[in-house]
């Protein structure tokens, strides 16, 4: 398994050579995506300190050999974190939080693609969706979030393949949101946290779902949790929690 590390070399380079096999390091723009694509990259690590960070982040996900990849930024700056969630970064941390949090982030997030697998979910992408997914569209577009689950839930488990993926992407994004009207904070986070593994993978179109929209909305849902106290989750902007764009002519 290769991780990435790109930008200015960083201080916690050492926590990430430690959790991987093979280490690629990354600092010349010249040729950035053919290097990740190319070593199989399973993970990249952004310095946020870099004062390119934007590039870093927002470039691989522009390729299709690439934007699979999971991103995670690393940086002090609370701001920048935020910030990094709506150009390209798929998860944030803070340098100091690294050591503890590495075991779990490669073990959720880290994978070498398997070319059979992602070209059988390509295929099922081309489907339309099920019926049962349908509904849980309709009740997602609805705010009915609580329903929305138990049908994308019943679609996932009478479904094989790597298809499910879209199902859980979607179900969970929606709990999150139910969370939040919920009033709670690190519950809703902790969905939107766990819906990344699954919305990375995926096409930006599946089964007529635009992924990449909802995606950029669960990321932006995100930082504004993010930048909200746990105890001010009333204040939040419902107006982000927006509906499952649905392309018929896919």
């Amino acid at each position: 398994m290769i991780l990435a590390v790109v930008g200015a070399q960083p201080s916690w380079l050492e926590v990430v050579r430690a959790a991987s096999d093979q280490l690629l390091l990354i600092h010349e723009r010249t040729g950035y995506v053919p290097r990740l694509a190319d070593a199989l990259v399973a993970l990249i690590f952004v310095n946020g300190a870099d004062p390119d960070w934007q590039f870093w982040t927002a470039t691989p996900k522009s390729s299709p050999a690439t934007r699979r990849i999971p991103i995670i930024l690393v940086s002090d700056d609370a701001q920048i974190r935020r910030a990094a969630l709506t150009t390209g970064a798929d998860l944030t941390a803070a340098p100091a939080d690294l050591p503890a949090q590495m075991a779990g982030l490669i073990r959720d997030y880290a994978r070498v693609f398997d070319g059979e697998k992602l070209a059988e979910l390509d295929r099922c992408c081309a489907d339309p969706l099920p019926p049962l997914a349908q509904q849980g569209v309709e009740k997602f577009n609805a705010g009915e979030y609580y329903p929305q689950h138990d049908l994308f839930e019943a679609q996932w488990v009478q479904t094989e393949g790597p298809i499910r993926d879209l199902y859980r992407a979607i179900l969970q994004v929606g709990i999150a949101y139910y969370q939040i009207e919920r009033g709670n904070h690190r519950g809703a986070l902790k969905m939107l946290v766990r819906s990344v593994q699954w919305l990375a993978i995926l096409p930006d179109v599946c089964q007529g779902v635009d992924v990449r929209q909802l995606r950029e909305d669960s990321y932006r849902v995100r930082a504004a949790l993010e930048s909200l106290n746990p105890a001010d989750i009333s204040q939040f902007d419902r107006q982000l929690l927006r509906p499952i764009q649905v392309i018929t002519n896919h």
